[in-house]
């Protein structure tokens, strides 16, 4: 069902409009300026757009916050849907439907900037996408997908489920040859220790190796992981950094490596294809140049696929 058909209430939105609300809807939290990159890129100011977001807003379907980090003294607009937006879009049955909710006052808490910078990675890849030919749109990344890695209730703090920062899908096109490509993400702005993030890589190696069984059972009744009901093969996970000086960035990845490779659980086994790359180096180069640093082998650059070049040093 599209949104047109959805109810009255969206009956004399513009197409425009109609592509906003999905995107509201599962990134939950979105610049003016990252929609005018992912939707009116040929367009120089977002003069149409901000009209459509403030036809959402009258209607009832989106509302907006402050941005808390304003840039050059000017204060940003960051949206989101409003519960009736979501109805409407899960009548639509468009997009997969999220229990969560956000409210104005998460919309303006200090999550913004890390909620933003998984924006931000999403639209990078988007518009790769579109100079290489591949495909790689607005609603092909989702974040904080929950995946079970142990058995056990899902209280809040538990730490039964792997939470990645999104999963990205790119289609990924060379000749005759299609290639579908499915990445877990984790945005790290520099704003925590490194050994948390080495305590993130464990939680994918156990759901790398997670089979689940029924409550109660001794005996195993499966062979099968759980990652083999989602993904053709186990995404590879790509670590982005940003927010600090190129060389803080590099030592942190030295750490990375340092902290896995002391690790059986993440070194051994070889289940996990782990890169770490910067967000400069993603949107000045794109996905394929030999931008990544594999976490685990040899420290040579490779691209987001973990495929080695010839030259692994020619990325600046």
């Amino acid at each position: 069902m599209s949104l047109t058909a959805a109810g009255p209430r969206t009956a004399h939105l513009s197409r425009l409009g109609q592509q906003l609300l999905p995107i509201l809807y599962q990134h939950r939290l979105i610049a003016t300026s990252q929609l005018h990159r992912l939707l009116t890129p040929h367009t120089r100011r977002p003069v149409y757009l901000l009209r459509q977001l403030g036809h959402l807003r009258t209607m009832g379907l989106a509302e907006s916050a402050d941005r808390r980090a304003g840039r050059m003294g000017r204060c940003e607009q960051l949206w989101y849907i409003t519960p009736l937006g979501c109805e409407i879009v899960e009548a639509a049955g468009e997009v997969t439907t999220r229990a969560y909710r956000i409210s104005p006052k998460a919309a303006a808490s200090q999550l913004q900037e890390h909620t933003l910078a998984v924006v931000d990675t999403g639209i990078a890849f988007t518009q790769w996408a579109s100079r290489l030919d591949d495909e790689c749109g607005p609603l092909d990344w989702e974040p904080e997908l929950a995946h079970r890695v142990r058995e056990g209730d899902s209280r809040l703090g538990d730490d039964a489920f792997l939470v990645p920062d999104a999963v990205l899908r790119y289609t990924r096109t060379t000749g005759e040859r299609r290639q579908l490509l499915t990445l877990f993400l984790e945005i790290d702005r520099s704003t925590m220790q490194v050994a948390r993030l080495g305590r993130k890589l464990d939680t994918y190696a156990r759901y790398a190796s997670y089979i689940p069984q029924p409550p109660g059972r001794r005996q195993p009744v499966s062979t099968q992981e759980a990652w083999r009901e989602r993904y053709p093969v186990f995404p590879r996970l790509l670590i982005i950094l940003s927010g600090a000086s190129e060389r803080v960035l590099r030592r942190r990845t030295e750490d990375l490596r340092a902290l896995a490779s002391a690790n059986p659980h993440i070194a051994e086994g070889n289940r996990l294809r782990v890169g770490v790359t910067t967000a400069e180096l993603l949107s000045r180069h794109g996905p394929f140049p030999p931008i990544v640093m594999p976490v685990l082998g040899d420290a040579k650059r490779t691209d987001v696929l973990l495929t080695a070049h010839s030259e692994p040093g020619s990325i600046r």
